[in-house]
């Protein structure tokens, strides 16, 4: 745990022209942190110092999170051709991309100035997610588009796998969820699990012009959380230590029944039960208990009012996080990164 007296209690970003902050990565052993503005990462120090940005991307690069271990970068990167990708396309210039999804692994330490390319630099490698693919792809057994409603990929977290006693750290993401009030099939969160060591031994320069399938093999487990149906799924995932949950902010649901609230904790003491999916036929998953707290509702899901951490939320230990207050203004989106305390009220304040 770092020493929390040392630390900024705010770090302003910058302002970028690239889309709003989808997440937060900071490695307070080196005093930097890391900003992902939708098709760029951002570099700066925490006195708010640019330092360097990554660009390049025609893809959405959206949550990220910092391995401590290696002191890399590793986020979801998806490439889509639906309204998300075709916006993203449009305000680049860009016409189409081949559909794929992949955790984006960056080299922190070279990253020295500002527009380094993504593909030519070495900065950037990329394993593919066949998972994540051909459920976005596929369709569901109600005749629905997108197996469990999946809509790609954004929340990624480091943590244990719940209930067990190892505690060695997996790379976590999860699916984003396309909003429909219509279907039943998609009202879990989906957290697939990977082994880091073999995310870096697939990962491999990424070409958008011809992008490769390296990763195609790896294996993966996948973990369901009961919440209803969210709009675009888990926005920022995060393992915290203190609470021992993984964090899951939210753009709230729509569906009637559930509490669409912005916060959901999972449980990490407690191991998935195999158990029958709820409105996904006979299939059975392994499901992950919601954290007790929070508002209770009538639909079993208890959550928080909370109503950051979906543009970046990031544990630091001992009860404190760095949370992302972002902005959007006619020269461009920016956040201002606060450091926040847990209280279990609110559940989360600034630190005054």
């Amino acid at each position: 745990m770092p020493d929390i007296q040392s630390l900024p209690k705010s770090i302003f970003s910058g302002t970028f022209h690239t889309g709003h902050c989808q997440g937060i990565a900071v490695d307070t052993e080196r005093r930097v942190i890391y900003y992902s503005f939708t098709t760029q990462l951002v570099k700066t120090d925490l006195e708010g110092n640019f330092l360097g940005s990554v660009t390049g991307l025609l893809g959405h690069l959206g949550c990220i999170v910092l391995n401590p271990e290696d002191h890399k970068v590793y986020g979801s990167l998806e490439y889509k051709n639906d309204a998300i990708g075709a916006g993203i396309l449009s305000r680049i210039g860009a016409d189409t991309v081949q559909d794929g999804f992949y955790i984006a692994i960056f080299d922190g330490e070279k990253i020295t100035a500002e527009n380094q390319n993504a593909e030519r630099d070495g900065i950037m490698r990329a394993a593919f997610l066949t998972r994540v693919t051909e459920d976005y792809l596929g369709t569901a057994e109600n005749g629905k588009k997108h197996i469990r409603g999946c809509s790609g990929i954004d929340g990624t977290a480091i943590g244990p796998v719940p209930g067990e006693e190892d505690k060695k750290p997996y790379l976590f993401v999860s699916y984003g969820v396309y909003s429909d009030t219509e279907r039943e099939d998609n009202d879990y969160q989906i957290l697939l699990k990977y082994d880091i060591a073999e995310l870096n031994r697939y990962a491999m320069p990424l070409s958008q012009e011809n992008m490769h399938r390296s990763g195609a093999e790896m294996k993966e487990e996948m973990f369901c959380v009961y919440t209803g149906n969210t709009t675009y799924g888990v926005q920022n995932l995060e393992y915290d230590p203190y609470t021992e949950t993984y964090v899951m902010a939210v753009y709230c649901g729509k569906k009637p029944g559930f509490p669409n609230l912005p916060m959901y904790l999972a449980d990490a003491k407690v191991p998935a039960r195999e158990e029958v999916l709820k409105g996904c036929g006979s299939a059975v998953g392994k499901v992950l208990q919601l954290a007790p707290g929070g508002e209770e509702h009538p639909s079993g899901v208890n959550g928080y009012r909370y109503p950051y951490g979906s543009t970046g939320f990031a544990a630091l230990g001992g009860g404190y996080y760095y949370v992302s207050y972002d902005e959007t203004t006619k020269e461009g989106w920016n956040t201002t990164v606060r450091l926040c305390k847990w209280n279990g009220i609110d559940p989360i304040a600034p630190v005054e």
